[in-house]
Parts: C-alpha cells; sequence; structure tokens
C-alpha cells in the first residue's frame, strides 16, 4: 500500500486534568473512506478540532503528504487542504449571510481574492458549487431561514469547493433526508475516485455499510481497533468502540392505559389530510419518516410553537390549545427540541444550570434559585444517563455533542410531565448512549405519554411500543411494535401508500 496522505502519531491533548486523547495514531490514505466510530466522549470531536486548527495538540505528530502538519487556525489547515465539516451544523456556515455568500465566502477572504466585492461573480461561482454538489436551494436565501437539512447541505457544499486533499466529515447526515444523503454519497464516491482521503465520522450503520473502505474505533481516547479485511466486520468495530459485545435491544410492546393525549382531525400544514390519534398513559410511540414529512411541524404544534390549522386536541380529558410555549411547560407538556444547539443548550451555562433553566420557579425560594437543589437534580441525571463529564458543573460547551443531548433530555426528565415529547433525540448520539436513553425514557414512562420523532427506523423499533408513519404531514400508518411488517412500513414511509390514490 502507498504512503498514507495524512498521518496522525501519538497525538494526545488534556483540558486540565482531564486526558481526552491518549496517543492517537490514525493513517488516512488518498481515495479510501476511513470511517471513525467512538462512543459519546470518547474524544472524536476533540480529534477533529486539533486537526483543523481549532485546538493545538499537547503532544504527538501529524503529516500531510510526508510534511509536518500544525495549523494554528482553521483558515491555515484550509489553504494546506485538510477541510472539515463540524457536527455543530453553524460551525460551517454564518447564519446572517445568504447562501450564495457562503458558498463562495472563502474564496471572499483567500488569497488572491480581488479588492471590490462583484454580486455577480459571486452568484456565477455559487452556482457552480451549487451545481457540482446537486444542492437545490434558494441562493438569495438568508442562512438563518433555512431547515437544518439545508443549512447542513450548504456547509457541505462549502467545504466540497476547496477541492480538499483530505475531507473530514463529522456526521454529516444527521439532518439529511435519505435523497440528500445519497446526493452526499455520489460526491463523496467522485471525491474518492480523485484520490481524496476521507475520515468519515458517524453512528449510522446504513451509512457505515455505503461508504467504509475501512473502520477505525476510539475508546477513551485511543484506539482501539482497525477493521480493513472484506468483509468489514461491523459487528467487530461496534465492540471495539463500546468494550463490551453490544446485543440488540428486545422490546415487550406495552398497551398504554387510557388517553393521556387526543387529537381529532388535526391539520398542521395547508393541503394535508386531518388526521387523529390517542396516545395511552405509560405508551412510548414512535412518529417516523423521511425528513421534511411534518414531525417537526407537528411537534412544535403540540409545544405551542405553532397553532394548529383545525381540529382539535386534549390532554387528560380537557380542550389543550398552547398560545405559547410556556402554555405547553404549564400543562404539563415538555420537548426535548431537535436542534439543540439553537434551541437547547446554552453554552455559556454549565450542567446543572441548564438543566434547571425552564423550572426556576419550582427550584427557588423568594426568586432565588436553590443551588444545591439544582446541583442534586443534575448529579442524579449524570448517574442515571451516564453524562460523560467531571462534575455537575462542567461547562456545557466542554461535553461532547451526545452528553450534550443527555443534559437536554435528563433536563425534561427532571419534572413531571403529562406528554413529552422528543425531536430527534438520538441525532448524534452512539450506539450505548442511544440505548441508555431508552432505557430511562421507558423505564420512567409510567405517569405520562411520551412521543419520540425519529427519522431511523432502527431508533424507533428499540424504543416504541407504537409507531406512527408520518409522510406530506400527515399519519398514514400505525403499528404495534410485535412482529412489525417491515416490508409495508416501509413502503409507508417511502410514500407508496400514495400511489393509486384518488
Amino acid at each position: 500500500m502507498a504512503d498514507p496522505a495524512f498521518r496522525i502519531a501519538d497525538l494526545r491533548k488534556s483540558f486540565g486534568p482531564t486526558q481526552v486523547l491518549g496517543g492517537v495514531s490514525l493513517e488516512l490514505h488518498a481515495g479510501e473512506v476511513t470511517v471513525l466510530m467512538g462512543a459519546n466522549g470518547a474524544g472524536k470531536s476533540t480529534l477533529v478540532r486539533v486537526v483543523s486548527g481549532v485546538y493545538r495538540s499537547d503532544g504527538g505528530a501529524i503529516t500531510l503528504d510526508g510534511k509536518d502538519f500544525a495549523p494554528a487556525s482553521p483558515a491555515e489547515a484550509i489553504r494546506a487542504g485538510v477541510v472539515t465539516v463540524h457536527q455543530n451544523i453553524n460551525d460551517g456556515v454564518v447564519v446572517a449571510l445568504d447562501v450564495a455568500t457562503n458558498l463562495t465566502l472563502d474564496r471572499l477572504n483567500g488569497a488572491g481574492a480581488k479588492f471590490l466585492f462583484n454580486p455577480r461573480r459571486v452568484r456565477r461561482q455559487a452556482q457552480e458549487v451549487a451545481a457540482r454538489m446537486g444542492l437545490d436551494v434558494n441562493l438569495d436565501a438568508e442562512i438563518g431561514d433555512l431547515s437544518l437539512a439545508d443549512r447542513q447541505m450548504v456547509a457541505i457544499a462549502r467545504a466540497m469547493a476547496h477541492e480538499p486533499k483530505v475531507l473530514i466529515l463529522d456526521e454529516p447526515t444527521s439532518s439529511l433526508s435519505s435523497a440528500e444523503a445519497n446526493r452526499l454519497f455520489e460526491v463523496i464516491d467522485r471525491l474518492r475516485d480523485h484520490g481524496v482521503a476521507i475520515l468519515y465520522i458517524s453512528h449510522r450503520m446504513s451509512d457505515i455499510r455505503r461508504l467504509a473502505d475501512r473502520i477505525v474505533s476510539l475508546r477513551d481516547g485511543r484506539i482501539t481497533g482497525v477493521f480493513d479485511e472484506k468483509p468489514l466486520d461491523y459487528e467487530g468495530a461496534v465492540n471495539a468502540m463500546l468494550g463490551q459485545k453490544m446485543h440488540r435491544a428486545q422490546i415487550a410492546a406495552r398497551d398504554g392505559d387510557g388517553a393521556v393525549f387526543s387529537a381529532e382531525n388535526l391539520s398542521i400544514a395547508a393541503h394535508s389530510r386531518p388526521f387523529s390519534m390517542k396516545l395511552g398513559d405509560g405508551e412510548i410511540v414512535a412518529v417516523t419518516g423521511l425528513v421534511g414529512v411534518g414531525k417537526t411541524a407537528f411537534a412544535e404544534t403540540l409545544f405551542g410553537v405553532r397553532r394548529p390549522l383545525g381540529g382539535t386536541m386534549s390532554l387528560r380529558g380537557r380542550p389543550y390549545a398552547p398560545a405559547s410555549t410556556a402554555d405547553a411547560i404549564a400543562a404539563g407538556v415538555f420537548l426535548v427540541a431537535k436542534d439543540r444547539a439553537e434551541s437547547g443548550i446554552v453554552k455559556d451555562f454549565n450542567l446543572y444550570e441548564n438543566m434547571s433553566l425552564p423550572f426556576l420557579d419550582r427550584i427557588s425560594s423568594f426568586g432565588v434559585a436553590r443551588r444545591g437543589a439544582e446541583r442534586a437534580v443534575a448529579r442524579d441525571a449524570i448517574t442515571d444517563l451516564g453524562i460523560v463529564c467531571r462534575s455537575e458543573k462542567d461547562d456545557m460547551a466542554t461535553l461532547s455533542g451526545g452528553n450534550q443531548q443527555k443534559v437536554m433530555v435528563a433536563r425534561w426528565m427532571s419534572q413531571p410531565a403529562g406528554l413529552f415529547i422528543l425531536d430527534e433525540p438520538f441525532q448524534g448520539v452512539d450506539i450505548a448512549a442511544r440505548r441508555d436513553i431508552a432505557a430511562k425514557l421507558r423505564a420512567s414512562a409510567a405517569g405520562r405519554a411520551t412521543l419520540i420523532f425519529v427519522t431511523e427506523l432502527d431508533e424507533a423499533l428499540e424504543t416504541a411500543d407504537r409507531i406512527l408513519v408520518m409522510s406530506e404531514h400527515t399519519i398514514v400508518g400505525e403499528h404495534r411494535n410485535a412482529d412489525v411488517d417491515i416490508d409495508r412500513l416501509l413502503a409507508e414511509i417511502a410514500g407508496q401508500h400514495l400511489k393509486g390514490a384518488a
């Protein structure tokens, strides 16, 4: 085999007394996709930030094409040909600017940039980048007005425009539909054919099976397995990542007791067919479907972010029509939002402050928060959900994405709810953490109804008692999670129920 295009040797990084990378050695070869798997807190994000020039390492060496590589900034890494699409979508775009400017921003700021800003040239270059990526987005739209999926596609397209030698993709399909993900895979195939070395970080087995030339497992800041013999040993890679053998979760479907929540002839989008549903006490119901079919719109309707266009809702036998999120919370309806970076965490606050934020009035005396109570709740959550941190006083910005997600789930589980809603709660979460969260949800399900919105079918099958399928902003299928007809379920997800409809 030829010499690696990119070599990491004995890379080390600590934050205070905590060692995050304990001597990582990794090689990336030109024309090859290396998948990096690691549990939340294993050090993946820190490794990416060192390689991309965000952090300086404490030791070790990196070489690019046989030459020393130690970027002092992300811009320096990009100029050298090492381009990264970070897991946090907003790290790859400027929200206040339009799509065209985002796609050409690096050219505008880079070496050889023209002194005068030329809008026509910017738009022409943006059109070229969008065409190569198959990006179908209004180039004049501001990033802040786009969906998460469209922002992700813009961030990826911007990265591709650099024509990188080494491309690092951190959970790039987490917000993408299957069609968008397939377009990304086709671009990756072309880059691989042109000799680009690609590091692809993902927990999604569908992505890994589609792309991986080899798999590297990371645990506790160290490489614990390299799998490159064909056929690839996917189970072995997962076991090396976790340090233990992983068994598929088995769900004993439960029937809800009574009707905690019901919707009658609910309409959440213009021209969509109204639907009705009921959720029982102690029941976990998953709503699955492709990206863009209305799952988030439904979640936001339940949480008072938007009003339904028609129909009625009831909670514990009483009419429920929240005019705001405050109304929803007061009624005992809680939502773990899909976009934790914008709608969930406050990075300037620590772990326990983030957990108590929506419930300060419940843990305050005479307007002053009882810190002891806050910290006790956070310590319980750290234990229950296995949140990887030093203590409840850790800043949220120091936690991995998956552990931030666990904090968000724990926040809303810290108080009793009538209806608990989770929108893509496993996004960016590894397999073990996903099952930790699912187990906690099932163990605490009594006394409420739980509604989970997920795109990945495995997540629904491993968590829910019932599975509802959403397509075109309405419910098109219902399945009890016992001997599920997978073919029928997949057909409903794909919209095949619509074929031949009047």
